[in-house]
C-alpha cells in the first residue's frame, strides 16, 4: 500500500487523485491533504479518507475548518506555508501529489524531494520556474518523478525501455483550444466566457485561459525539458485537436511512438501512482475505432497568432531567472482577465513587457531558490505594475 499526500486536494486533479483512492482502497491510503480556500470540500475529504494531517491557506481558513469537522475528527489542521511542509515531509507518505496551480507549492514539492518523497507532478510551474533547483535535488536524493500532466505523461511511457540518446525530438501535442483557426485581430475581442469554454478538456479556471492562450503548451515546452534532459529546440508543438494522441517522441531510427486515450485525466494519475505496475482501468475504455478517435488530423501551430509559444520557447532557450518571470506576470494577468481587469491580449502584452524588462536589467543564471522567490516577486509587482 502506497501512502500519499495530495497538494491541491480540493481542485480538478486532486480530486480526481482522491477518485483513484477511492477506486483502489487496498492499493492507497491518504495521509494529508492540502486546499488553499475550498474548506467545505476538504473537510467531506478528511471524513471520508482520515488523513491524519491537513492544511489549508491561513489562520481564518483553519477556523473555518474546524468549525464545519465533528469535534471528535482525529486530525491535525494546519495552515499557511509551513503547514503545507509538514504535510509533504510526513514520515509516513511515499508519494507527494503536487496538484496545486502555481507556483505556492514549489516550497512543498522542494521539501519533499529533500525528505526523500517520490513527486507526482501535475503542476507545470514547480519545474518552469524551479526546474534548476528541483531537477539536480531529484538526482541527488534519487526519488522518482513522476509527471502527470497528459502530455508529459504520453511522452514518459514513450520512452519507456528506449535507449538512453534514442529520443531525436519530442512532439508535444496541443488540442489548439478555443480558439484555433483565429486571427491576431480575432483575439482582441475574445471574452472570459469564450476563453474558459475549452472543446475538449475540463479544467480550472487559470489552466483553462492558458490553454486558450497557449501559455498553457509553452509552459509544457519548458517542463518537458527539464523532465526529459533536452534542449528545447528538440521539441515541437503539433496541434492534434482531438486530443487523442497525448504527444509522441521520434527516435534516432525516423520510428514515431505515440500514446493514446480519450481526454481524461485519470489515466494519468493511475500511471503515475501504480508506477511501475499497471492497474485496471476505471475511466473511459478506449478503442481507436471508436467514433472519437476515427478521424484524427495534426497541423502546425499558428505561432504567429499565438505568440506566447514563441515567448515560451526563447525563455527556455535563455534559462535562467527568465522562466520565472515569464510564469509570474502571466499568473498576475490571467487572474485580472479571470476577474474582468484586463483583455484576453493583455496577457501576452503584459507576460512581454516584462520579460523584456527583466532581460535588460539582468537574467540570473542558475539561480537559488531564495531568488527565484526574489525574481518571482519582482515580476509580480513589475506586472502588477504595467496592468494600472
Amino acid at each position: 500500500m502506497k501512502t500519499l499526500c495530495i497538494l491541491g486536494s480540493t481542485g480538478s486533479i486532486g480530486t480526481q487523485t482522491l477518485e483513484v483512492v477511492r477506486s483502489f482502497p487496498e492499493e492507497f491510503r491518504v495521509a494529508a491533504l492540502t486546499c488553499g480556500g475550498n474548506v467545505e470540500l476538504l473537510a467531506k475529504q478528511i471524513l471520508e479518507f482520515m488523513p491524519s494531517h491537513v492544511s489549508v491557506s491561513d489562520q481564518a481558513k483553519k477556523d473555518e475548518l474546524l468549525r464545519l469537522l465533528p469535534s471528535d475528527t482525529k486530525v491535525e489542521v494546519l495552515c499557511e506555508d509551513e503547514g503545507n511542509r509538514i504535510c509533504a515531509t510526513l514520515p509516513d507518505v511515499d508519494i507527494v501529489v503536487a496538484a496545486m496551480v502555481g507556483m505556492r507549492g514549489l516550497p512543498s514539492v522542494v521539501a519533499a524531494i529533500s525528505a526523500g518523497k517520490d513527486i507526482a507532478l501535475a503542476n507545470k510551474e514547480t519545474l518552469v520556474s524551479g526546474g534548476s533547483v528541483v531537477m539536480p535535488l531529484v538526482r541527488e536524493k534519487n526519488v522518482a518523478l513522476l509527471p502527470v500532466d497528459s502530455e508529459h505523461s504520453a511522452i514518459w511511457q514513450c520512452l519507456m525501455g528506449q535507449k538512453e540518446k534514442s529520443l531525436r525530438r519530442i512532439l508535444l501535442t496541443a488540442s489548439g483550444g478555443p480558439f484555433r483557426g483565429y486571427s491576431r485581430e480575432m483575439l482582441e475581442g475574445v471574452t472570459l466566457d469564450a476563453a474558459l469554454a475549452h472543446p475538449t478538456w475540463k479544467m480550472g479556471g487559470k489552466i483553462t485561459i492558458d490553454s486558450a492562450s497557449m501559455m498553457n503548451k509553452g509552459l509544457e515546452i519548458i517542463e518537458a525539458s527539464w523532465l526529459f534532459d533536452v534542449p528545447v529546440e528538440k521539441i515541437e508543438v503539433v496541434v492534434h485537436p482531438q486530443s487523442i494522441i497525448h504527444s509522441m517522441i521520434e527516435l534516432s531510427d525516423g520510428s514515431v511512438l505515440g500514446q493514446m486515450g480519450f481526454p481524461n485525466m485519470m489515466m494519468p494519475i493511475q500511471v503515475a501512482l501504480f508506477y511501475p505496475r499497471r492497474s485496471d482501468c476505471i475511466c473511459t475504455p478506449f478503442s481507436p475505432f471508436d467514433e472519437k478517435a476515427r478521424n484524427l488530423t495534426f497541423e502546425p501551430c499558428d505561432r504567429k497568432v499565438f505568440r506566447l509559444v514563441d515567448i515560451a520557447y526563447h525563455a527556455g532557450h535563455i534559462g535562467g531567472t527568465l522562466p520565472v518571470v515569464m510564469n509570474a506576470a502571466n499568473e498576475v494577468v490571467v487572474a485580472d482577465f479571470l476577474h474582468g481587469r484586463a483583455s484576453f491580449t493583455d496577457i501576452e502584452r503584459t507576460v512581454e513587457a516584462v520579460m523584456n524588462r527583466h532581460e535588460s536589467e539582468g537574467i540570473i543564471m542558475n539561480p537559488s531558490l531564495d531568488e527565484i522567490f526574489a525574481v518571482d516577486t519582482w515580476a509580480r509587482a513589475a506586472a502588477s505594475e504595467i496592468r494600472k
